[in-house]
C-alpha cells in the first residue's frame, strides 16, 4: 500500500572553531553523516527535541542559541511505499557539558567532529548540506532559496 507520510526532525548545527560535529546514521542497508537530532516526538516541542537527541547520540548537553530555519522536503519512498513530507528544523547550539561517546542501541552508531573543509568527501545525508547553509545564511524567513524549483525536492534525496 502506497500512501503520504509526514515528519518533523529537529537538528544541531554545533561548530567548535573550524570544525562540525556530526553523527553517523545507521538504517537497515546504509550508513551515512548527517547532523545529530532526530524525530520530532507526539507533543514534544522541537527545541526539547533537538537538546534530547543529541544528548543521546553524542553525550554532550548543548544550549540552543536559536533556529536557524525550516526545510520542508518531500521525496518518494524506498520500495513503492509512498510520499514521504519531511520537516526539518535546524537549531544553532553550542555545548554546555557533557563528554563526547557514541550512541548505543539507538538511529545512530558514532558522533565525530570533521573538518569543514573535509566534509565534501563523507557519505552523508542532504541535511547537512542543509545546515551549513542555514548557518550561513541565516535566511531571515527561515526558508532557503533555490535558484530551480526541482533543486528542492534533489537536496532531500
Amino acid at each position: 500500500m502506497t500512501g503520504r507520510k509526514r515528519r518533523m526532525a529537529a537538528y544541531a548545527v554545533v561548530l567548535r572553531g573550524q570544525e562540525i560535529l556530526l553523527t553517523r546514521y545507521v538504517g537497515i542497508d546504509e550508513k551515512h553523516w548527517t547532523m545529530p537530532g532526530g524525530g520530532v516526538e507526539f507533543g514534544e516541542h522541537p527545541h526539547d527535541t533537538v537538546v534530547r537527541e543529541l544528548a543521546e547520540e553524542t553525550g554532550y548537553r548543548i544550549e540552543v542559541d536559536g533556529l536557524l530555519g525550516v526545510d520542508s522536503i518531500e521525496w518518494e519512498m524506498p520500495s513503492g511505499a509512498g510520499r514521504l513530507h519531511s520537516l526539518r528544523l535546524y537549531y544553532a547550539a553550542h555545548i554546555v557539558g557533557g563528554e563526547l561517546r557514541n550512541e548505543v542501541g539507538g538511529s545512530s552508531d558514532l558522533a565525530a567532529w570533521f573538518p569543514l573543509d573535509q566534509i565534501t568527501g563523507l557519505d552523508r545525508s542532504s541535511s547537512v548540506e542543509s545546515a551549513l547553509r542555514f548557518h550561513a545564511e541565516r535566511p531571515p524567513t527561515g526558508q532557503l532559496a533555490f535558484d530551480r524549483p526541482q533543486e528542492r525536492v534533489i537536496l532531500g534525496t
